[in-house]
């Protein structure tokens, strides 16, 4: 009786690992495929705090946390000049990671045999090119921003400049056609009419 008892336990746990288990496996997968397969693509930015700082290319709103960020230079991976940081949440669920690349060494001319990777399964690689049009200041705007703004001050300053020469130009030109012997004339003028003398008062 024993070994048909330990005969029938065996058969029940054979049945629940073969037939059992593996049911409600598939039905927990079906459950959480929405959060167990998700995936969501990040969003790449480059930000630059100051022109001597570095520049961080910053990743965020993917998922899941399994994502790789780094910096390479004529299509090698950078081990050097890099300052990865790590994986942190967001509140809606998703998560970011920036990754800091120190240029003070480089010369502007050559940023453009840098790029940005990003690498999450389920998806293309992300690649962003270290280009200055593309690096986001503090203040929201990109880097080309002061060279424009010192174009214009150039300008405004070499227009006031134009202003100013026409302005001394004219006053030239109004001097020398002053018509010769004015001053003279009403020189004359005033000796032609003298003032008439003071006569002594009488009393009667």
């Amino acid at each position: 009786q024993r070994w048909d008892q330990d005969k029938a336990d065996l058969q029940y746990i054979k049945n629940y690992q073969t037939k059992e288990c593996v049911d409600w496996l598939k039905k927990y997968l079906v459950y959480g495929k929405s959060t167990l397969l998700r995936t969501e693509r990040p969003r790449v930015s480059l930000l630059q705090r100051s022109p001597s700082s570095p520049v961080v290319c910053h990743a965020t709103g993917f998922y899941p946390d399994r994502v790789v960020v780094f910096w390479r230079r004529d299509g090698q991976e950078l081990h050097e000049q890099v300052d990865p940081g790590e994986v942190l949440p967001n509140h809606d669920g998703t998560f970011q990671v920036s990754v800091d690349l120190d240029l003070k060494a480089v010369p502007q001319e050559d940023w453009g045999r840098y790029e940005c990777v990003v690498q999450l399964k389920g998806i293309e690689d992300i690649s962003t090119p270290l280009d200055p049009a593309l690096i986001r200041t503090n203040s929201g705007k990109s880097g080309p921003t002061i060279p424009i703004i010192i174009g214009l001050l150039v300008l405004l300053l070499a227009a006031a400049a134009a202003v100013v020469g026409v302005l001394l130009y004219k006053k030239r030109n109004d001097k020398r056609h002053k018509p010769v012997g004015s001053d003279s004339s009403s020189e004359n003028t005033e000796g032609q009419n003298p003032a008439p003398e003071a006569q002594p008062l009488t009393t009667g």
